[in-house]
């Protein structure tokens, strides 16, 4: 990994180095203390990782990141803040960033973090890497007698997930652990198939099949909503959040509960499928 160091505290950006060097991170291939300076750098360097501080003179990093986005948007983007204003946090989640470290800094906290963001980044590039190779869409096969719970050998992370999600006891949570398993034992993504497609194979009534991962998979949603709006730090939330689910759809699901708007988010089950097959092949 390839990282890039903005803040405008020369000890701060040495510290950081100083532990992605020491504890075999990565490799630092360049730093600023603006972020006019880091948006020629990041361009031109490509990092895997942008570490940016929050607060800086004449560009903050919030502003930083949405202009990052669009020259280097393959990126991860990890903020540094002394603030804990959940609107600032969420106008940061927003623009793109991963996820927050806090200062003064805490050398087993940069650590932590920025492992969960490089596993994230890496599980998005597979999962980018799968949807291109399954382009062709899934052949018609024979259909499975359903299982009360997958066995193979990634069904204990599976589970896992679902657990967190507070999906497991729904009707639906094993539907979407028949398919995850099938679809990570055949090395497959969901390809071009229509959901209603992927069921079929499973079941004689395809339709009813999919309503039931449907409403599980948005009652997923509507539990990391919860999460979020408790506490922005969960770490169940910060997992999934933008990772399975899109940040965007879970923060207009944030907004429907607290009243703020009339619309929920939604999620796009084949993107939260294939995530979700990704996520438990490489934990």
């Amino acid at each position: 990994m390839k990282f890039y160091l903005i803040d405008d505290d020369r000890n701060i950006r040495n510290i950081l180095k100083r532990i992605i060097t020491d504890r075999g991170l990565g490799t630092v291939c360049g730093a600023s203390g603006n972020g006019r300076d880091g948006l020629e750098d990041v361009a031109a360097l490509k990092p895997d990782i942008v570490i940016v501080d929050l607060l800086m003179p004449e560009m903050d990093g919030i502003a930083f990141v949405r202009r990052a986005k669009e020259v280097l948007p393959g990126a991860a983007y990890i903020m540094l803040s002394q603030v804990s204003s959940k609107e600032m946090i969420a106008s940061a989640y927003e623009a793109g960033v991963e996820f927050f470290i806090q200062k003064p800094i805490n050398s087993v906290e940069v650590e932590n973090v920025i492992k969960k963001v490089g596993n994230s980044l890496n599980m998005q590039r597979t999962m980018s890497k799968m949807q291109n190779i399954f382009m062709e869409g899934m052949q018609p096969e024979t259909r499975q007698e359903p299982a009360a719970y997958p066995a193979g050998e990634h069904s204990a992370v599976l589970r896992n997930v679902l657990q967190q999600l507070g999906i497991i006891g729904d009707i639906g949570s094993r539907d979407i652990a028949m398919v995850a398993e099938y679809l990570m034992a055949h090395h497959e993504g969901v390809g071009d198939a229509t959901l209603n497609e992927l069921c079929s194979r499973f079941s004689d009534s395809p339709k009813s099949m999919e309503q039931r991962i449907r409403r599980t998979v948005n009652a997923g949603l509507v539990n990391l909503a919860h999460l979020g709006i408790e506490d922005y730090g969960n770490e169940i939330f910060m997992e999934y959040s933008n990772t399975l689910y899109n940040f965007e759809q879970v923060r207009k699901e944030m907004d429907y509960i607290r009243g703020k708007s009339d619309k929920h988010g939604n999620v796009k089950i084949k993107s939260f499928l294939n995530a979700l097959v990704v996520y438990c092949m490489t934990h």
